[in-house]
């Protein structure tokens, strides 16, 4: 019979401390003695006075190791989890109803992004850390930020001498000037006599947008009809867009206008290649001058009164650059901060240096050449994207004088998004350092003077197309956000702030009505120096994309006085097309006849929402500046905390397309 629950609980209490003691003993023991009083006494707490050896040491490290991995394990097997549960939340699940394959793409694109932040931000934690644990990486910051300012200051000097000279111009008033009308004759029956040949060329790549207007513009300029020939070359690809081209050279050339049509059949070397294949057309040879227009040119009738007879009498003068006019420059904030930068290229930077150089970078269209300056300097060449750069080299080497006529102005169209205009400024970063690789060894053998030499190396290349995008991608970009992490590289008030908005000061003079933009437009310069930084390191390295031209893409806008001959040429369409008809192939007419069927058998398309492009490099500076923007509040530094903020969230508004034109 078993004991009662008491009488097990009162022989517990009466044999708890009785037994017999026991001790083990051994030769050469290898271990400490423990004396056991009774069955429980080795569960016993030990004496905090007791010694412990070295392997009761080594056990209790190797289990707390243990229990540290296991733990590092399992916020690791937690993070991975959850960012599982999110990839799978992102693509599988439910949402707004769309194609499943634009919806994993989105999804990961998305996910990627929260992974590139969650990575940054524990990159930027290690790099805290390892910078307060390693003395080397402030020195080396604080050195590249030393060369950085003093970038800087000397670029901000050269925009100031030029504000200077542009100054000076205008209070002088200074300005090219024809002494007398050239033209001018009493003689009815000699009318044109005095003309010169000039020669119109309008190269084009399936610019379906913009093609009519421009060639319509051309065609009406006041110049005598023997003496006159212009050239389509066209480039495009898409056949449709050329039997359109064709049909409106047609209608010119049934008017009188002595237009021809030209398209390649080896589409090499993209406008240069264009531009030298026409030049050796064998009528070429009768003409004395060339005038250049870009498909979405649309000069004034009275463009080549004003700009033809600057050569006369001048026999060194090799170019006359008109000045640039934008019909869209208020069609949204892309357009507007576009239209400051150019009007201080073309008041500061074109017409200080024609005044006091006779020296300029031409600027590929709304120009006039002496076919012989190009001739002489060795023609268009395909080996570079700015093709209009390099002649003006060449022939600034051959000893050629430019003019820049800020008064004659030729009405164009600016990119209106986003990607277009990224494009463009890749391109024309891009191209200037590939061409001064090339340039380079020209210029040091020429026999032009050493101030000139000076001026193209330090100035014209290295200083405006090399130091000034290295400076505002690394000043700005990369060691401003750095120095919230180390301490000892902070940079003075006066160069985040105080220099920088004089110079964008500088920079809206010449367009004093968008003075209102003057902060939207430093930020978006510090952003765009993203591209350009990127450009300049293709082009400089020779990088896979030095060599790239993409069309511009066009909107095809009018201005008021295109807006007015709308209904004029509405009302003489049926008569234009009728005369079309007759002057037309069989092939062509058929072709006509299947292009105009196709379009009236399709249904216009409504405009579409464009899908937003992600800007990937944007987008990674802008978590890098905003989690610098956190770090300055955190230290309570004030200035460097609002430019890192509202730089931080401009650069996120361009990385996800959020500015420009958004409709396709």
């Amino acid at each position: 019979m078993a004991p009662g629950l008491g009488f097990s609980k009162w022989w517990a209490k009466d044999n708890s401390r009785k037994g017999t003691p026991v001790v083990v003993t051994m030769e050469n023991p290898n271990y400490s003695v423990l004396e056991i009083d009774g069955p429980d006494e080795a569960f016993r707490p030990v004496d905090k006075d007791r010694g412990k050896n070295a392997k009761q040491y080594t056990w209790v490290l190797l289990l707390k190791a243990h229990r540290a991995v296991n733990c590092v394990s399992w916020v690791g097997n937690l993070m991975w989890a959850l960012l599982g549960s999110v990839k799978k939340r992102l693509i599988f699940g439910e949402g707004v109803a769309m194609e499943e394959s634009e919806k994993s793409g989105k999804s990961k694109l998305l996910f990627r992004l929260i992974l590139t932040f969650l990575l940054m931000a524990l990159s930027f934690l290690a790099f805290e850390v390892f910078a307060h644990l390693n003395d080397y990486i402030a020195p080396l910051i604080v050195s590249l930020s030393n060369f950085c300012v003093a970038l800087f200051l000397i670029q901000s000097l050269d925009r100031m001498i030029l504000c200077l000279g542009c100054f000076w111009i205008k209070y002088k008033k200074v300005k090219p000037t024809v002494e007398k009308e050239p033209f001018k004759s009493n003689d009815l029956e000699g009318v044109g006599f005095d003309y010169p040949m000039v020669l119109v060329q309008i190269p084009m790549c399936n610019e379906k947008e913009v093609y009519e207007q421009s060639i319509s513009a051309v065609c009406q300029l006041d110049w005598p009809k023997e003496r006159l020939l212009i050239q389509v070359l066209d480039d495009s690809d898409d056949e449709s867009i050329q039997w359109l081209i064709k049909a409106e050279v047609t209608k010119w050339s049934q008017k009188g206008v002595n237009i021809i049509y030209r398209h390649r059949l080896v589409r090499t070397g993209y406008k240069a290649g264009n531009l030298k294949s026409a030049m050796n057309c064998d009528y070429v040879k009768d003409y004395e001058f060339v005038a250049i227009f870009d498909a979405d040119f649309q000069p004034n009738p009275d463009f080549l009164k004003l700009t033809v007879p600057h050569f006369k009498d001048n026999p060194e003068l090799g170019l006359v650059q008109a000045r640039w006019t934008f019909v869209n420059k208020d069609e949204n904030l892309l357009t507007r901060l576009q239209n400051i930068n150019l009007c201080f290229h073309f008041e500061v930077e074109q017409q200080v240096n024609g005044v006091f150089l006779n020296f300029f970078g031409f600027n590929g269209t709304a120009g006039v050449w002496r076919i012989k300056a190009l001739e002489e300097s060795g023609g268009w060449l395909e080996r570079t994207t700015v093709e209009d750069m390099d002649i003006a080299v060449r022939a600034h080497l051959n000893g050629w004088k430019f003019i820049f006529v800020n008064d004659v102005k030729v009405l164009c169209e600016l990119p209106e998004s986003y990607e277009a205009y990224k494009k463009q400024q890749h391109r024309w970063h891009s191209g200037p350092m590939h061409l001064f690789r090339l340039c380079l060894p020209a210029i040091i053998t020429s026999k032009i003077t050493f101030f000139k030499k000076a001026n193209l190396i330090l100035l014209f290349f290295l200083l405006r197309k090399l130091i000034l995008p290295f400076y505002s991608f690394t000043l700005f970009c990369i060691i401003l956000p750095l120095t919230m992490f180390v301490p000892e590289a902070e940079l003075p008030l006066w160069v985040i702030c105080y220099v920088p908005v004089f110079m964008s000061f500088l920079n809206i003079l010449p367009s004093p009505g968008s003075f209102p933009f003057i902060v939207p437009y430093l930020l978006f310069e510090n952003t765009m120096s993203v591209t350009k930084f990127n450009a300049m390191i293709s082009g400089l390295f020779k990088l896979g994309s030095s060599y790239e031209w993409v069309v511009t893409k066009k909107a095809g806008r009018s201005s008021e006085s295109d807006l007015l001959a709308v209904e004029e040429r509405e009302s003489k369409a049926m008569n234009h097309h009728t005369q079309l008809l007759r002057g037309t192939s069989d092939s062509g007419l058929s072709e006509l006849n299947k292009l105009k069927g196709h379009q009236e058998a399709t249904p216009p398309k409504p405009p579409t929402k464009k899908t937003n492009k992600i800007f990937k490099k944007e987008l990674t500076l802008a978590f890098l500046l905003l989690t610098a923007a956190f770090r300055s509040l955190l230290s309570a530094q004030g200035v460097h905390f609002y430019f890192l903020l509202f730089q931080g969230v401009t650069f996120l508004l361009v990385g996800l397309d959020l500015i420009g034109e958004q409709m396709s």
